[in-house]
């Protein structure tokens, strides 16, 4: 049983030809509509036909009695059969229509639309609608465009279609328009290390491209399915045997992974069966699906957790995408109301600084609609949301938008990735990988493995995500060498605001990505040691995913006389205020010393030999006091735990010989002076 997403023809990436206007319960009363309301509202009266045939009528009538006990194949035998006799009966074609467009026979269903309105459009005007929707669902768009506007100036249509007439006229001109524009679009294959006989799809992939992410759904008998997570290792260019996750996995159903840009987190919805559990004893929930997370240690997956009650309530959460700042879930949410799904929209949850999820944002009407949004994936760049939506101008039913986030942090318009990515059918489940060329997601078109595919193409220019790199390294101690597990935090220089936060593995190692033409602050904290202080510039450089950036982290564990070099501290040529882009160094240092309090330290300036020696000694002691104020100010650091001193020249790192050496002496450091 497929339950991470509401209807198995989403899940899947079928075509949905059914226009959403067309729902299901309509056809319930399709026969009571067609032979009592169509009289009611013509000039004929109640009791009588279109059609004088009485056989016809006759096979029509068996036709009614079948379709209101679902045989819906004798209905259609015998509606056809009316045909026959006379095929200038208006009922018959609109009901067989009807039926038609129920068993998503949209094509089939066409002509007799055209026919019923032919023969009289005043009969039953509301079929110009229908057929209007008909012309959607298999892609007419400039005949829907003339229905839709044909429809518009009929007097006897009730207000709501035509509101929901009015909005599907601008997705039937768009369409329209970028059917004559297409996209370049070329659909690979993933291979045989991905790809099987069985269903796979919703795929997620690390931020070096090397370990790729999907749900397999496996078939274990007629009655009962089973969905579990695969990864797949790349080596070379190519994908090898995907092999299951375990400690993960369970006998339930586990769906649309979305793994953290270092491969060592993964969030994932996990749906309840009809029992009442998540087919694991140990795995509670709050509501009909829940959003769980992992965490690799060891190189094991652990027991997945429910990230609580904040993010999932009674209703539906489902589809997670975690961002590469480490601290931002985006997911779907849907409304349950008597066993439907309703006002599904995509939310966002921040980690505060408890380490808790924050209560949930629905995201602005840039991004949700009236009607329903899913599928969202926030991209590694942090700055660009792709997600699917019924309810922005688009190609019929679900399409895929992107949305890049703006310089004051709200979304800006959404823009369809256009045709043929976007077609009349339902697309949905988009990533992209994080060189930003790349797109992924399944489909069952014919030439596969079987079943559901994952197939990758190139995303089309203009809908392309930031450029990235990434910095990769490890963290290890100093004096042993051995690698070290801490936390890290990478911020805009600029704008002092965090890029990312995390932690680097057992084996000390870390990746995250990275924007370029930014100037970077690297921050390295772990108990026991010295926090370590860095900046890198990418400042006019274009990002590019081959070429990362890789820094190794030495950490010095607390000891007296050790020291360090305030990196991130800055002062204008000959002059001792601290500039603004020096408080997150500062910051750093207050946290240090609050959570060390028997740490008392020595802060230091430094300059090089240049200039005259009065005067570097007054400039070198007034940074230093400069940075003594800030920690004593901002901080509270009581007095006693904190000294400065100008240094002057006098202990230079290197040899003032060059105009290099002499900037990596002008510095301010910090010396443990007790512990």
């Amino acid at each position: 049983m497929v339950l991470i997403l509401n209807k198995i023809n989403i899940l899947t990436n079928k075509k949905q030809e059914t226009s959403n206007a067309l729902k299901t319960t309509f056809f319930i009363f399709l026969f009571l509509v067609i032979t009592n309301q169509f009289h009611s509202q013509g000039s004929l009266p109640p009791g009588t036909y279109t059609s004088q045939n009485k056989k016809a009528i006759k096979f029509y009538e068996e036709g009614k009695k079948n379709y209101e006990v679902r045989n819906d194949k004798e209905a259609e035998e015998y509606l056809s059969k009316a045909l026959k006799e006379d095929n200038n009966f208006v009922e018959a074609h609109s009901a067989i229509a009807f039926l038609l467009m129920e068993h998503r026979r949209s094509a089939e269903a066409i002509p007799h639309f055209e026919k019923a309105v032919a023969i009289n459009v005043k009969f039953y005007p509301q079929n110009i609608y229908y057929l209007a929707n008909a012309y959607m669902a298999v892609g007419r768009y400039d005949e829907a465009v003339k229905s839709y506007e044909q429809l518009s100036k009929s007097e006897r249509i009730n207000p709501g279609m035509k509101e929901a007439a009015a909005k599907e006229i601008k997705n039937a001109q768009f369409g329209a328009k970028a059917v004559k524009s297409p996209k370049p679009y070329k659909l690979i294959n993933m291979g045989a290390g991905v790809n099987t006989n069985y269903n796979e799809y919703f795929p997620s992939i690390t931020a070096d491209g090397r370990q790729f992410l999907f749900t397999r759904e496996i078939v274990l008998s007629e009655q009962q399915r089973n969905e579990d997570f695969y990864l797949s290792k790349k080596e070379g260019n190519e994908w090898k045997d995907a092999m299951p996750m375990f400690g993960v996995n369970t006998s339930g159903n586990e769906g649309a992974p979305s793994i953290s840009a270092d491969g060592n987190y993964m969030f994932f919805a996990s749906c309840m069966e009809m029992s009442g559990d998540y087919g694991s004893p140990d795995r509670k929930g709050y509501g009909s699906c829940d959003i769980f997370y992992s965490q690799k240690k060891d190189g094991k997956w652990t027991r997945p957790v429910n990230i609580g009650p904040t993010v999932n309530t009674a209703n539906w959460e489902t589809q997670p995408s975690f961002s590469s700042d480490g601290k931002t879930l985006y997911f779907v949410r849907g409304l349950l109301s008597r066993g439907n799904i309703k006002e599904q929209d995509i939310y966002m949850s921040v980690i505060g600084a408890d380490g808790k999820f924050g209560t949930p944002v629905k995201l602005s009407n840039k991004i949700n609609t009236d009607d329903q949004e899913e599928s969202v994936f926030i991209h590694p760049d942090n700055q660009t949301l792709y997600f699917s939506s019924a309810g922005h101008p688009g190609m019929g039913g679900l399409d895929i938008y992107m949305s890049k986030r703006q310089a004051d942090g709200s979304w800006g318009e959404a823009i369809n990735l256009g045709y043929p990515i976007n077609t009349y059918a339902n697309e949905n489940s988009l990533l992209v990988d994080p060189g930003g060329k790349l797109a992924y997601f399944a489909s069952d078109k014919t030439g596969g493995y079987g079943g559901l595919d994952i197939y990758e193409f190139d995303l089309p220019e203009d809908v392309r995500p930031e450029k990235l790199t990434y910095v990769k390294g490890k963290t290890y101690d100093a004096k042993t060498k051995e690698p070290v597990s801490a936390k890290f935090e990478l911020i805009d220089l600029d704008t002092q605001q965090s890029i990312t936060e995390s932690y680097s593995d057992k084996a000390g190692q870390f990746l995250v990505t990275i924007t370029g033409n930014k100037n970077y602050i690297v921050n390295v904290a772990k108990d026991g040691y010295l926090f370590y202080s860095d900046n890198f510039s990418l400042k006019g450089k274009e990002a590019d995913f081959t070429k990362p950036f890789l820094l190794d982290i030495p950490l010095q564990p607390i000891d007296t006389g050790s020291t360090v070099e305030l990196k991130n501290v800055f002062f204008d040529v000959d002059k001792w205020e601290l500039k603004p882009e020096s408080k997150a160094e500062l910051d750093k240092l207050i946290f240090f010393l609050n959570k060390n309090p028997g740490v008392k330290i020595e802060l230091g300036g430094h300059t090089d030999n240049s200039g005259k020696k009065e005067w570097n000694k007054t400039l070198s002691t007034n940074r230093a006091k400069s940075v003594y104020d800030y920690v004593m100010t901002n901080g509270k650091i009581p007095a006693t735990r904190l000294s400065f001193k100008g240094y002057a020249e006098t202990k230079p790192k290197v040899p003032n010989d060059t105009p290099e050496n002499k900037a990596k002496n002008r510095r301010t450091e910090f010396k443990v002076t007790a512990k």
